[in-house]
């Protein structure tokens, strides 16, 4: 097994992520075999207690572990699954050492920083480092390491104490450390400064461990001269130090370094030349430059509650973004804080609730994602009244659907005080209630969490459409049902094939949620036009909730953002963008490929193209920001 670290220097937030990310997909493109691990230095055992404020997203895997978002990262950039074990922090080793230590394991012997928890942190490498994450059998070739945090940190100390003992142990051949550091330009004289390189690697050195690669992080290419001046005080070759300046999009950068030939002396590192093979990158370059050449808007409004923060929800932009370049169409992505939409804030504060209603207004479609908590639910459930109310677009997810349905009940049965028992416990009508088998005195891990099946009730519900027509499109097999499984269920005096088209029966996706759609209220809401398409494998538990009669309007308990990736786009979000954009139908009809269906004529209004769409107002409105191929009005976030 051979191991690349990644550590970054100087600040925060440089991007060790998304570096550790395209090293990975770099080496896999010269046909190796990667797995990746990160390591967070937190006390936390996990990412799931933590604020979408303060770390961001939490990602969620097939296994149900709550990770930091850099493993989506690596999921999307190398299309592969990872396990909560890939995903290290200083609780989940101290939690393994004192376990040990309480079984006596260390046989009476005074447990220390050194060696119990270093050799525990190496251990912890080694085990989870071969178990394949490509779904091929046998370990992988390359296993891509981040170590979180900036080197200097005090609770970044034993992890790097346990790895410079861990690149010791390995050896010279099969340890490569890149440091990811920053190299500055100042305004007022305009120069590339070294300095704080040179102290961050200093600082590295110190304590046991010397990059083989730099990588440097600022807004143009180094000069040749910078680069001479890193490498005498560095001490690193100038061929490996390599340039990261600032793209329009962070798919660029695993090109960047391919032509830098980072994956040359990477290779050299681990002795790897005479194994691997010229980087083959065309398809993902191919896709690069499509998301760069994108001019025709779609105009997506997100309704949501953390909206101060993108990285809150990073999946959710990834997945309009593959989505958006399937269809060939420019992302511009309209952040609205639900709260607001509300009638509160028209009073407290009219422009805001004026802005967000004009962005609202102004969207060719709208998502609604998942969160916690009862703020800005009431504008949320405006947004979807507005969705369903004017044909427009709509997506809600995990809380999303659960406010569509609330929405539902209240607008169409007329029950108002039709609410969730998270927000209301004391509701008469509870459409939403808390799952039976959760937790109210646990916070961490008791959700229901990972990946869960889905079975589909109707093989005309266009979430079932889609995702078989996404697999064609993808070139994935058809889900075939296990023997396992009954093939019917039983609903009232009707039984009920769960899905008799194309071999899909059945979809696998991740979940993160404690409240649940009431089961005993679904006859009513169905009955007054509502229909719910997915149910778990006991029928009880709903998954998909769609409007039959509406262009695209629908609810998934489960968070489909999680398994997108470029070129492979969630089907819901497919669905949503080419819904917005006016290609539902085309492609649902197309057997080849999406784009295979995009009109080529100029667009220059609201999503307009010269196929029948849904149009959702006339107004044209210019971006102000473009961030990973993403734009964005700005609207309570600042980039």
């Amino acid at each position: 097994m051979k191991y690349v670290l990644v550590t970054g220097g100087v600040v925060s937030g440089l991007g060790k992520g998304v570096t550790a990310s395209s090293i990975g997909l770099l080496l896999k493109a010269c046909g190796l075999r990667v797995t990746s691990i990160k390591i967070d230095p937190y006390l936390n055992t996990d990412a799931g207690t933590m604020s979408p404020f303060e770390h961001g997203e939490v990602f969620v895997l097939d296994d149900g572990g709550e990770v930091d978002l850099d493993l989506g990262n690596y999921e999307r950039f190398l299309d592969i699954k990872l396990t909560r074990d890939n995903n290290i922090t200083t609780g989940k080793i101290y939690q393994s050492v004192i376990d040990k230590e309480r079984r006596g394991d260390y046989l009476g012997k005074t447990v220390q920083v050194v060696p119990h928890i270093t050799d525990a942190i190496q251990e912890w490498i080694e085990r989870v480092a071969i178990v394949p994450v490509d779904g091929k059998e046998g370990p992988a070739d390359v296993c891509v390491i981040e170590l979180g945090g900036t080197i200097g940190d005090i609770e970044s100390m034993p992890f790097i104490e346990a790895l410079g003992q861990f690149s010791y142990h390995v050896g010279p051949g099969n340890f490569c450390l890149i440091h990811v550091s920053l190299v500055p330009v100042l305004n007022v004289v305009g120069e590339q400064k070294t300095k704080p390189t040179q102290h961050s690697v200093r600082g590295l050195r110190g304590l046991g461990l010397t990059p083989n690669i730099l990588a440097c992080r600022s807004t143009k290419a180094l000069d040749e001269n910078v680069k001479g001046k890193l490498s005498q005080f560095c001490h690193v070759p100038a061929e490996n130090i390599i340039t990261l300046y600032d793209v329009q999009n962070i798919w660029h950068i695993p090109l960047l370094l391919r032509d830098q030939k980072a994956h040359e002396a990477i290779l050299k590192g681990l002795n790897l030349m005479g194994v691997a093979r010229e980087p083959n990158l065309k398809e993902w370059t191919i896709r690069t430059e499509v998301c760069d050449m994108l001019y025709n808007p779609v105009r997506i409004a997100m309704v949501g509650k953390y909206t101060g923060l993108s990285d809150a929800y990073l999946s959710v932009l990834k997945a309009l973004l593959h989505a958006s370049v399937a269809c060939r169409r420019k992302l511009n992505v309209e952040w609205i804080a639900a709260g607001d939409l509300e009638d509160v804030t028209a009073k407290e504060a009219p422009d805001a609730h004026k802005d967000a209603w004009d962005h609202l207004k102004g969207a060719d479609g709208i998502l609604v994602p998942g969160g916690f908590g009862d703020r800005g639910v009431q504008g949320k459930i405006l947004a979807a009244k507005y969705a369903r109310e004017k044909n427009v677009p709509f997506l809600g997810i995990c809380l999303g659907m659960q406010i569509a349905v609330i929405e539902f009940a209240r607008s169409i049965l007329g029950w108002q005080d039709a609410n969730s028992t998270e927000f209301d416990p004391e509701t008469k009508n509870p459409c939403v209630i808390f799952m039976p088998e959760g937790s109210k005195t646990h916070m961490g891990g008791t959700m229901r969490l990972g990946s869960r099946r889905t079975y589909f009730r109707l093989a005309d519900c266009k979430s079932a459409k889609f995702i078989n027509e996404a697999n064609i499109l993808t070139k994935k097999k058809p889900q075939r049902r296990p023997t396992s499984v009954y093939n019917t269920y039983a609903e009232g005096d009707q039984r009920l094939d769960m899905l008799w088209y194309g071999g899909m029966k059945f979809v696998d996706e991740r979940h993160r949620h404690r409240y649940e759609v009431n089961p005993d209220m679904t006859s009513q809401l169905e009955d007054a036009g509502l229909s719910f398409v997915g149910k778990d494998e006991t029928g009880r538990r709903m998954e998909i909730v769609e409007l039959p009669d509406h262009p695209y309007f629908i609810g998934v308990q489960f968070h489909p953002e999680f398994k997108s990736r470029p070129g492979k786009p969630s089907p819901l979000f497919l669905g949503l963008i080419a819904a917005a954009c006016g290609q539902l139908e085309a492609v649902l009809q197309n057997n080849d490929h999406v784009s295979s269906v995009v009109p080529k004529t100029k667009v220059t209004s609201n999503g307009q193209s010269m196929m029948k769409a849904h149009q959702n107002g006339n107004a044209t409105k210019h971006s102000n920001g473009l961030v990973n191929g993403v734009y964005s009005n700005g609207n309570g976030v600042h980039f």
